[in-house]
């Protein structure tokens, strides 16, 4: 059991941040998108901004186990399988990119407008706001998003498990679940909740030193 539980919690964990990692690459895009193309943004367009919108909105109100089965012939596409725990990853980013996006965005759209008045006063360019004013004010919400994504996809992880994803997910499922044996799905539980708990408090911890 010891072995077992030790290599689905890596598999886990090699699928959280190897989904947050690319969730977050590709989220920052839309998200910058969104700030300057809104009504008090940079660049505001609102064709762009609404057409954007929408699909954010959209892809966030999917059910993952739905875009899971969705996504198979994408994900066979792109990793040659649609089993295992790298096959995971991707509607594990996929469905993590709205979320990733909207975080963001939310975080550089709380910024104090009078900050960014203030760089455009000394004729700062557009992309110098968004690195040095943008980036730099929200940079800790935007870490506690990030914090927030890596903790709801360790949810989604469990569910990946259930399509032969691997992970701890798998082992509630296939050993705890199907063999009633409650010893794994205890187990299972038990360090999922451990693995939240860490992530929750390096992320309060790094919050804390960066504001």
């Amino acid at each position: 059991m010891f072995n077992t539980m030790v290599e689905a919690t890596n598999q886990t964990l090699y699928m959280v941040f190897g989904s947050t990692l690319f969730s977050v690459i590709l989220g920052f895009v839309p998200a910058i998108i969104l700030v300057l193309t809104a009504p008090d943004g940079l660049k505001p367009n609102k064709v762009i901004y609404q057409v954007l919108d929408f699909i954010v909105n959209t892809f966030r109100s999917f059910p993952f186990i739905i875009l899971l089965i969705l996504v198979i012939p994408v994900t066979r596409a792109i990793v040659g399988t649609s089993l295992g725990s790298t096959a995971a990853i991707v509607p594990l980013t996929i469905s993590a990119i709205p979320f990733v996006a909207r975080v963001i965005e939310s975080a550089l759209r709380s910024v104090d407008p009078g900050l960014i008045e203030a760089a455009k006063s000394f004729g700062a360019s557009d992309m110098q706001i968004i690195v040095h004013v943008y980036f730099k004010e929200a940079f800790p919400s935007i870490l506690s998003g990030i914090i927030l994504t890596m903790i709801s996809i360790i949810g989604y992880t469990a569910m990946a498990g259930s399509v032969g994803g691997g992970g701890l997910g798998d082992v509630a499922i296939r050993r705890g679940y199907q063999a009633y044996n409650l010893n794994y799905l205890f187990v299972t539980s038990l360090i999922l909740i451990v693995i939240v708990q860490i992530i929750q408090n390096i992320g309060n911890y790094l919050y804390k030193k960066l504001s």
